[in-house]
């Protein structure tokens, strides 16, 4: 089969490598008929997560069909129409039973594209099966269902429920990217007052009115903790969203958060960045950070089933998969190309 391979900061392939097979009693194959570029594979491009090796098969998104299952597999068979999670779940260690999957110490975790094959490819095999797919609903279209493999259930965990947005809350997204834009959808769920939304491209800032977004900000042109403090009374807002992933864009989402405010991270950190812990302790402040766990995958599904999430206007570019290489320039270029998220298909 073939595949988009990682070979070192700024290397890729897209190459003939052997097709994966049954190896644990628990696995699942499934063939990929549909697969999406995530910002942390840009991530990875760029040197930013060393556990990922010279060799390895990126992606940890995909919808397909089951191939082959193992002894152990209960909840699928061959021939089902399945989501790939971006988290596998080994369901029994202690964090899995406490539904932080994303922490899982049992084989799971984030393995997909990071420690083991992932998803970018023909084929792809899919440990513990069981708990790490979920059967597509009926009438939904694939590819919208290839949005919750990780950018939803990331804006939504990792924004929304641990910034702990309540109605009423005026919530500023620093970042509108795919993760950031997904935060604005989760967010509207909760009624807040108004959502700020910063960016420094303005396609990327057009997008986030479309999907929610009252304010939008350029920083490149406007202050943001200026124009957040004029619309908060001098406070600052309840909520912060840090959707980008470096120091910058966090080091704002601390400032722009009010006292007793409550400031999430989503964004994947590369280097260090600075908590000016001499400024902040007295403020009451609560930063949250962490992996999705993608407990909320089931719920988001009956949201999108039901139509009160529009999963598919994420998708800007769609290639066949063969196209891989040009489907990375233009995702990898989207402040030029307006790229949200790109879809590749047989």
């Amino acid at each position: 089969m073939r595949a988009l391979v990682y070979h070192g900061p700024g290397n890729k392939a897209w190459e003939e490598v052997p097709e994966p097979q049954v190896i644990e009693d628990g696995d699942a194959v499934v063939r990929v008929d549909a697969v999406t570029i995530c910002g942390t594979d840009l991530h990875i491009l760029k040197g930013d997560v060393p556990a990922v090796t010279d060799g390895r098969i990126l992606g940890h998104e995909a919808v397909g069909t089951v191939e082959a299952v193992g002894p152990a597999v209960r909840t699928v068979r061959p021939g089902d129409k399945v989501l790939v999670s971006c988290i596998t779940a080994c369901g029994t260690c202690r964090f899995c039973r406490e539904g932080r999957y994303g922490l899982c110490v049992g084989g799971g975790g984030w393995i997909l594209g990071h420690k083991i094959d992932g998803t970018q490819a023909e084929y792809v095999r899919v440990p513990f099966a069981d708990t790490s797919v979920h059967p597509l609903p009926d009438g939904v279209p694939a590819q919208d269902v290839l949005m919750l493999a990780d950018i939803l259930p990331t804006g939504y965990e990792g924004g929304v429920l641990n910034g702990a947005v309540r109605p009423g809350d005026t919530v500023a997204v620093v970042g509108a990217g795919p993760i950031g834009l997904s935060a604005i959808m989760g967010t509207r769920l909760f009624s807040p007052s108004r959502v700020i939304a910063i960016d420094l491209a303005d396609s990327r800032l057009e997008a986030a009115k479309r999907f929610g977004a009252d304010v939008t900000v350029n920083n490149s042109r406007q202050d943001p903790l200026a124009a957040v403090r004029e619309l908060t009374g001098g406070l600052g807002a309840d909520v912060t969203i840090e959707a980008v992933g470096v120091p910058a864009t966090f080091e704002a989402a601390v400032a722009l958060a009010r006292p007793g405010g409550r400031i999430a991270n989503i964004g994947v950190h590369g280097g260090p960045a600075a908590l000016h812990l001499e400024e902040q302790w007295i403020r009451g402040i609560t930063i949250t950070t962490g992996l999705v766990d993608t407990y909320s995958t089931p719920t988001l599904l009956r949201l999108v089933a039901g139509g009160q999430l529009d999963a598919g206007r994420f998708i800007t570019h769609h290639f066949p998969m063969e196209e891989f290489l040009k489907a990375y320039d233009v995702f990898g270029d989207a402040a030029d190309t307006g790229a949200l998220k790109v879809v590749l298909t047989r």
